[in-house]
């Protein structure tokens, strides 16, 4: 299946697991929005490029600023935006919230969606993972890696980042715009 082909099949209608993660004074997290996480929310299987695939369907449902790579061995989080993590190929733990958060057993077709302040850090990769990040026009990327003064800055920044305007994965209809708007 090519890119084009992913346009005419949707994204499987999987509804996320939702995870809240509270401050642990190192990684602010975010407290009144869950990470999302959609386990085989797209279908892979026979795509000639998995990751141009995912690109292609985040960038159809306005997310951008993408780049191709893994996830950083250190704990670090975003305070000026939220970001999608779609897993093109291969395997991962990530732990999630920062050292008490939650890990994560990752793989192709996966996404996550993490708020503005969500700590995350890949525990292990296959040699083969492939990660596509991308963010949504509302916000600007910054790289926060747990300082004090970072977290201090943060607690002030995360609450202002606005609300997506459309899911990455389902669009303007995706379960991300009804739960962080709860």
């Amino acid at each position: 299946m090519t890119a084009r082909a992913t346009k005419r099949r949707p994204a499987k209608p999987v509804e996320p697991l939702a995870f809240m993660f509270h401050d642990d004074g190192v990684v602010p997290n975010n407290t009144r929005l869950p990470l999302l996480y959609y386990r085989g929310a797209l279908d892979l299987g026979g795509t000639r490029d998995p990751a141009g695939a995912i690109e292609t369907l985040f960038n159809r449902n306005g997310w951008g600023g993408m780049w191709r790579n893994g996830i950083y061995p250190f704990v670090h989080y975003h305070s000026q935006t939220h970001e999608a993590l779609g897993i093109a190929r291969g395997r991962a733990t990530v732990r999630f919230g920062g050292d008490q958060g939650q890990e994560l057993e990752i793989g192709g077709g996966d996404v996550a969606l993490l708020p503005a302040g969500i700590g995350h850090q890949c525990l292990w990769a296959s040699a083969d993972l492939v990660v596509i990040g991308a963010y949504p026009p509302e916000g600007r990327y910054d790289l926060c890696r747990g300082s004090r003064a970072e977290h201090a800055k943060a607690l002030q920044s995360i609450p202002k980042v606005p609300l997506p305007k459309s899911d990455p994965v389902h669009g303007e209809n995706g379960p991300l715009l009804e739960l962080w708007r709860k």
